[in-house]
């Protein structure tokens, strides 16, 4: 669920609101108090949003989803023009007529729409990819942090109401990630090939 929730964050999938409800800690460190040996705190959503890495995926999958935005664009075109073409000639045609053409102009649009649906699904599962990717890429950066820092338990800053913040790994995280790598590649993925309907 988390991972989930990342992606979401990392893709501008979450309102703001929740998105900052999800990274913030205003009163966490007002609080204060004696850091805990061993206990350790990271927020993944900063990671992935302040990571070099996390914000080229973001870029490139902001583009990848302004280009299947712009096809379908391209193609609704023709069908409105000829969709008001159709509603301007009405008079002149037989019921038969229009309603032949209606339906044809009808198919076309239903297969713009099924185009627009395939596109998104491809797009949430190119970015579902590319957060796995940089989660393994993390993976060993935060056990390595996470080591060096002495830690002993590991929790999600997002739910830590209070207290002394000062074993929070999310910095040294980012700073290491950033180090390892900062960029990724990708493009959109097909979706898998359904199975036959038996």
């Amino acid at each position: 669920m988390r991972r989930v929730l990342c992606a979401a964050l990392v893709l501008g999938l979450l309102p703001p609101s929740l998105a900052s409800a999800q990274g913030a800690q205003p009163a966490a460190s007002a609080l204060g108090g004696v850091a805990i040996p061993g206990l350790c705190m990271l927020s993944q959503q900063e990671v992935l949003t302040r990571a070099k890495v996390g914000q080229a995926a973001t870029a490139r999958l902001q583009v990848l989803a302004q280009q299947a935005q712009n096809e379908v664009t391209a193609e609704r075109g023709p069908i409105d023009a000829d969709a008001r073409a159709l509603q301007a000639e009405r008079a002149t045609l037989k019921p038969s007529e229009f309603q032949q053409k209606q339906g044809a102009l009808q198919a076309r649009a239903n297969a713009l729409q099924q185009k627009a649906n395939v596109r998104s699904r491809q797009i949430e599962l190119t970015r579902e990819k590319a957060l796995g990717r940089i989660a393994g890429d993390a993976q060993p950066v935060i056990a390595s942090v996470y080591k060096a820092r002495g830690c002993g338990l590991l929790v999600d800053r997002g739910t830590v109401l209070g207290g002394n913040m000062s074993n929070d790994l999310t910095a040294g995280v980012i700073d290491a990630l950033d180090g390892k790598i900062t960029t990724i590649t990708f493009d959109l993925e097909p979706l898998p090939a359904q199975a036959p309907a038996r």
